[in-house]
């Protein structure tokens, strides 16, 4: 049945949002530079080569621990930059502010957010400010833009092989877990954070790999939804190991308590990449050489054996991982 209407589900990340984007906005604005699988897209302003994305940020609560929707703006930016093979320089920020929100709020989530573009390396340097009716919007919405110096590795979609290996810089579903008890929706508490940060010394030491395929954020939808649009992009089958993908006993112990599956659950600060088999062990040594990556695991493989994405659970069975449909959870990204 056609969908008559938006639903929350049209941005979870899932097969929804993909659809929409491709029914409707890819359909008015195709052109030769649209590319809607990218994190970031290659520009090419007098000879020099620069990544550029856009991306908008909404949650809540405002304020959860380990960030905010201000550091959430910079690191969700950045990393898709970074991720795309670039290093971020410039940041471009719109701020769109419900009538009623307390001003020592605002003030330090765009104090946080000074601080974390400090420590990213990056500049805001152009933005804009709306204010909105009480009861019309969330509090804060944030949307950026950012630009980045394009590195000379160059990877994407179209370098994956079979046989190729699937690796994930750190635990999953932190983020999403970490927001979840923030709400204290489910009477629930804890002392997990969300994994909100930039990962671009992660991906330096990624692009250093000559066998690296590819590289990506997994936010909204998670690990599985990147499995998916691998899947989609490539026609290749994924088969996850779910003994070797990291979740923190925490956030399993959420998951299992409310019936949420941590592999759809957002993360807002780690990588998952796509390298050849032989540079796999490699990329290993080199991440969990770092602090951002010392919980970095091989987690699957990419191969024609099928057209799915399958998880080998602990029990030594297999189950198919759905894409991501319904809105599971309240929004938080």
């Amino acid at each position: 049945m056609q969908d008559t209407h938006i639903t929350l589900a049209h941005g979870n990340g899932g097969r929804f949002m993909r659809e929409l984007i491709d029914s409707i906005f890819a359909r008015h604005l195709a052109n030769p530079g649209l590319d809607v699988q990218a994190d970031a897209v290659p520009l090419t302003v007098n000879g020099s080569e620069l990544m550029f994305t856009t991306d908008g940020f909404t949650v809540q609560p405002l304020e959860f621990p380990g960030g905010n929707i201000g550091t959430l703006a910079v690191h969700g930016t950045c990393n898709d930059l970074a991720v795309a093979g670039a290093t971020p320089r410039y940041l471009g920020l719109n701020a769109f502010i419900e009538e009623g929100l307390e001003m020592a709020t605002l003030d330090r989530i765009i104090h946080s957010l000074a601080m974390a573009a400090q420590d990213a390396g990056v500049q805001v340097v152009a933005g804009d400010t709306k204010v909105v009716r009480r009861g019309e919007g969330g509090g804060l919405y944030l949307a950026t833009t950012g630009i980045g110096i394009r590195h000379p590795h160059r990877i994407g979609l179209d370098r994956i092989r079979s046989g190729d290996i699937l690796l994930v810089s750190g635990p999953v579903g932190d983020h999403g877990t970490a927001v979840m008890l923030a709400r204290e929706a489910f009477g629930l508490q804890g002392e997990l954070q969300s994994d909100t940060a930039g990962v671009l010394p992660l991906t330096r030491a990624a692009l250093d790999c000559a066998g690296l395929r590819f590289m990506r954020d997994p936010t909204r939808g998670g690990l599985a939804t990147v499995c998916h649009e691998l899947q989609h992009a490539t026609g290749l089958g994924i088969t996850l190991d779910q003994t070797q993908v990291p979740v923190r006993d925490a956030v399993q112990s959420v998951c299992d308590m409310l019936g949420y599956d941590p592999l759809y659950l957002a993360c807002e600060g780690r990588v998952v990449a796509v390298v050849s088999a032989e540079e796999a062990a490699d990329l290993l040594h080199r991440w969990r050489a770092l602090p951002q990556g010392k919980d970095a695991a091989i987690i699957g493989r990419l191969e024609r054996l099928h057209g799915r994405v399958l998880l080998k659970t602990a029990l030594g069975g297999e189950r198919i991982l759905e894409e991501l449909e319904d809105d599971p959870l309240p929004r938080i990204c």
